[in-house]
Parts: structure tokens; sequence; C-alpha cells
């Protein structure tokens, strides 16, 4: 066909026909089961808001949303499953303060960059992490663990969700403050390591709240510190870490937070479409009650918010752990 016309018409309906297959591909998205990636065992903070997520999705899109525990290597076993799944909305990744700001500075040789390897979706939750003990412990206060540990140093243990996750860099902060000997024990999670703190073999651990709330209501952990620079207000006769006498940690701030990301190259429709998933589900006034009653402050806020929020946490973190020295064990 050697007439312009003809040619033209052509290809404005394979135009047509193009933007209209993308448009309907973006407008029925999710139309098949979608993977939710968490990088821990059942039961801890992360996994908690992995499921509050995918439960509300799965009822809202009408397609499930699965829950993938992948724990080890501080997150990396997960986030390797997500850099080998297609940038398609379909594998998302439940991220927070270790695998997206601490690992970059722990590790010298990540294999992911996750200010270059991921999009920002939302934030979900920031999370003060609570100084527990045992409560056959001698201990009332932060001050008096403190005297003691310094007059016995390596006697005291701490018990973490294992290296390289939030406990282990929020008490190796706490101890460079401090200037204390304490003996660290990684586990394999959050839950073991509790489990063995109630039991007596370990001394205390400072991890997020939702974990540790019914222990802590039930008197098998005794709370000492609140690692935020406010009370929360489940445990409001529980004063923060900062405010405890101790001179060294005045200004003490070693707070959790939690987050969504998936993988570089994902739509911005799909990305939108998420971020509003997660605006619904959480800023639902008994999601937030919920947690809120579990030691843990919704936070959501645009991908945009995210990103910056994630490349200011990789800065404050990385000075942290080159000031004190910490090392994955």
């Amino acid at each position: 066909m050697k007439n312009p016309l003809i040619w033209l018409r052509i290809t404005v309906f394979l135009l047509i026909s193009i933007a209209g297959h993308f448009s309907f591909a973006q407008e029925v998205y999710p139309n098949r089961p979608i993977r939710l990636i968490v990088p821990f065992p059942p039961g801890g903070s992360t996994d908690i808001f992995a499921r509050m997520l995918g439960d509300k999705l799965t009822q809202t899109w009408k397609q499930p949303v699965i829950i993938e525990n992948k724990p080890g290597a501080s997150g990396q076993i997960a986030v390797e499953t997500v850099l080998r799944s297609p940038a398609d909305g379909y594998t998302l990744f439940m991220g927070h303060i270790g695998t997206l700001a601490v690992n970059p500075s722990l590790f010298t040789n990540l294999p992911y960059d996750p200010q270059k390897d991921f999009s920002a979706v939302s934030r979900i939750a920031v999370v003060p992490n609570i100084l527990v003990v045992n409560p056959s412990t001698p201990f009332k206060t932060v001050a008096d663990l403190v005297s003691y540990a310094k007059q016995n140093p390596g006697k005291l243990t701490y018990a973490s969700g294992g290296n390289g996750g939030a406990a282990h860099i929020a008490m190796e902060y706490f101890k460079l403050l401090s200037g204390l000997d304490i003996v660290h024990i990684p586990y394999k999670g959050t839950i073991p390591a509790v489990t063995d703190l109630i039991g007596g073999q370990i001394t205390m651990t400072m991890t997020g709240a939702p974990p540790l709330m019914q222990h802590i209501l039930a008197g098998k952990l005794k709370a000492l510190g609140v690692s935020g620079i406010k009370r929360i207000d489940v445990l409001p006769q529980v004063p923060t870490i900062s405010e405890s006498g101790v001179p060294e940690l005045k200004g003490f701030d070693a707070t959790q937070w939690y987050g969504m990301v998936v993988k570089a190259g994902t739509s911005k429709e799909i990305i939108a479409k998420l971020n509003l998933g997660i605006k619904e589900t959480f800023e639902d006034p008994a999601a937030k009650l919920r947690l809120k009653n579990e030691g843990a402050i919704v936070q959501t806020d645009t991908p945009d918010a995210f990103t910056q929020f994630i490349h200011s946490e990789n800065i404050r973190w990385g000075k942290v752990i080159k000031s004190a020295g910490i090392k994955p064990d």
C-alpha cells in the first residue's frame, strides 16, 4: 500500500489499541494473587503490619494477598526474592528500619541498594522500642541497670531478633552512649528471643512494642524505658530512656519504623493504588486504635516523602554504626 493516508489510519488505530491495552491493564490491577514478602518469622511487628494490610487488601481488591515469611541474613533472603520478581506490583516487600536504612552501613558487600533497587510506596507506622527485663532481675529503672552493668561488665546479656535487626542496632546505640559491655545473643526472630527472655535465659531486650505488650501487661516482662522521645499512651507510667536520669542517655531516640516498597521500575499507577490501599488500611480508626494499644503509631505518607525519609535514615544510622563500630557478628 502506497497511499500515505491509509498508513496514517493504520498507525493511529494501532496506537489507540496499544494505549487502550495499557489503560485496561492498569484498571484491572490486581487481577491475580499478590505476594507480600516479610523478612522475619511470624509474630513480630513487621509480620503484624503485613497481615493487617494483607487482610484489608484481600477484602477490598477481591484478590488474595499471600504473606510469605522469609527470614534470614538480616532480611537479605527476602530482598532477593523481591528483586528476582518482575516489577509488576505482584510482589511487595514489607520493609523496616533494618532492611532499608541499617543494612547498607552494616554489611560491606550488601547485594542490594534500598535507594536504587526499590521504589517507596508509603510508611505505615513508627514503633518505639521498649527496654524490658525479666521480672526476676532486681532492676527497677534504666539507671539501676546501667549502674549494675558498669560495675559488672560482660555479665548481662541482651537478645535480638537477629544480627543487624532493629533490636540489635538499638541496643548497640544504647551501649555506645552509656559505655556499657552487655553481651549480644542473636536469635532467628523476635518471638524466640522474647520467649527465652521470659524464661530467664536472657537479661533484657529492646525491641518494638507490639510483640512485647501482652507480656508486659501480664507481668511476664518488666518495662524499664521507652526508646522514643515521648512516652507511649498504652504505658504512660514507663518513662523514656532519655528521662531516666542517666546523663549519657539524655536525648536517646531509637524508634523503629515500617513501610512498603516495591521493585524499582514498578509503574507509578500501581504504586499510587498501593499507597491508597495502605492509607485505607491503617488510617481506619479501628486499625489506629489497635496499633495504639500495641504501642505503635500510624504514620503514612506519600511515595516521595517516604523516599526522602529512607535517604535521611540511611545517613543517620550510618553515622551511628560507624561511631559504634557495630558489626553483624
